[in-house]
């Protein structure tokens, strides 16, 4: 018979991650918001990209954006949203929630536009997604982490769905 503590154990165990998907959202110029206290704050418009994998594929629509807050320490905190159109025609909002930093000279890097190894920095992201469409209903239910990378006019997302 199994004792109270080994019930408890099987509850415990870590969750696992199954690629979802990979999202390339391509950027535009930031605009910038001005500061406050002790940040700064931005909308970078998100004007398309592709989204590829086996259960989730398509295009990113031309009409999101990334409100970022810089704060005086280095790190961003990222708050975009945007819309995937799938690949037979289903539309899906997605919001996507996160941070980024990393070593202070490979912030400078980044904030230059200069392509950055995605190692050399943390950049993590939990994305929700919310459709109508019954074919993907699955997806308002299903809790993903994305890890990205920031690229000179895009950002690379790669999604995980976690089970």
């Amino acid at each position: 018979m199994a004792s109270d503590d080994d019930e408890v154990g099987l509850l415990m165990q870590p969750p696992t991650l199954r690629p979802l998907c990979e999202i390339k959202a391509l950027l535009s110029a930031p605009i910038e918001k001005g500061n406050g206290t002790g940040a700064r704050w931005r909308i970078i418009p998100i004007t398309g990209g592709v989204v590829e994998g086996e259960r989730l594929s398509g295009r990113i629509l031309n009409l999101g954006a990334d409100w970022q807050t810089i704060y005086q320490d280095g790190y961003a905190e990222l708050d975009t949203r945007y819309a995937i159109e799938t690949h037979d025609g289903a539309m899906i909002d997605v919001r996507n929630f996160g941070f980024r930093h990393g070593p202070a000279d490979v912030m400078e890097r980044l904030a230059a536009g200069e392509h950055v190894d995605p190692t050399l920095y943390y950049m993590r992201t939990q994305p929700r997604f919310h459709t109508g469409d019954p074919r993907y209903s699955w997806l308002n239910r299903t809790i993903c982490v994305g890890t990205g990378e920031r690229l000179p006019n895009a950002v690379r997302i790669g999604i995980f769905e976690v089970l």
